[in-house]
């Protein structure tokens, strides 16, 4: 868990209120960063903000500006800013329950866990955690964070809640406006009935551990190789994919797999064989 919280408040549905904390559920800590250095002196660089006019600033001296026309801002202290609250800037009410499926997959943004802040909070979240869960909805609200009021959508997961931000209709790009260009053509049946199978082979539980980064290991590996004072050369460039008969290619990735349907071993079958290589070693040995 974060060591602070996102945010804090109390979550509402109807006259039930609890406190509450919102934690991101997802953290960028262990990616790959690079500082900027001088190519020579390898100190990192300052970046130091700078009037055309007038030179270097201090930070003291930058206020925030809205630019209402080319050159004309209108400038807002951080106290103004600050004077700015919504009611959701501390709660989070509940307005309304809909079904997943309602709610396009464009609109999901950043996941949140929200958990029950303090221990006289428990009972009340607990109540409106078991309801979401009994009528099978998500739950919709909105808070107030970042300088931002947020469309929240909420769903149980567990012993807690699971909280989506929800991006607003005006972030969204109309998907038919992205594909009007797209011609409308009837592809060959027997084409789509292969590449069918071929999905069908390809089926099988997801498992996010099947789907580390690899450019960042690759990045980091590269990293290891240079602090040991490896010269690194520039791998092969990837061939270009040869252009085909569509048919041919189909027809080439179905055999590719056997033509059989693939199904992911269990984690239970995985370790028999596991034992059993293992086994056999030891007789041979």
């Amino acid at each position: 868990m974060a060591a602070r919280p996102t945010w804090q408040g109390y979550l509402r549905l109807s006259l039930v209120s609890c406190p509450v904390a919102l934690y991101t559920a997802t953290s960028r800590s262990g990616d790959v960063s690079f500082n900027m250095l001088h190519k020579d002196t390898h100190n990192r660089i300052r970046m130091i903000p700078t009037d055309p006019d007038s030179g270097p600033v201090d930070r003291a001296d930058i206020v925030k500006g809205f630019e209402i026309e080319k050159g004309r801002y209108v400038v807002l202290t951080q106290d103004e800013i600050n004077n700015v609250k919504l009611e959701t800037t501390r709660s989070l009410d509940i307005e309304r329950f809909v079904d997943e499926a309602d709610i396009d997959r464009l609109y999901w943004n950043a996941p949140y866990f929200l958990v029950p802040d303090g221990d006289m909070a428990v009972e009340a979240y607990t109540v409106i955690r078991s309801a979401m869960e009994a009528s099978g909805k998500v739950a919709l609200g909105r808070l107030a964070m970042h300088q931002r009021e947020r469309v929240m959508a909420l769903e149980p997961r567990g012993l807690g809640i699971l909280a989506y931000t929800l991006r607003s209709n005006d972030e969204v790009r109309s998907a038919d406006d992205a594909f009007e260009d797209i011609p409308d053509v009837k592809p060959d049946k027997k084409m789509v009935e292969i590449a069918t199978k071929i999905i069908e082979q390809q089926e099988g539980d997801f498992d996010p551990a099947m789907f580390a980064d690899r450019y960042e290991e690759a990045l980091r590996a590269l990293i290891a190789e240079k602090e040991e004072g490896h010269t690194i050369e520039a791998p092969e460039a990837p061939k270009d994919l040869e252009v085909s008969d569509l048919m041919e290619q189909l027809k080439r990735s179905l055999g590719d797999t056997g033509g059989a349907r693939r199904k992911p071993a269990s984690r239970a079958g995985a370790k028999a064989k596991r034992g059993a290589a293992k086994s056999t070693r030891k007789k041979s040995a």
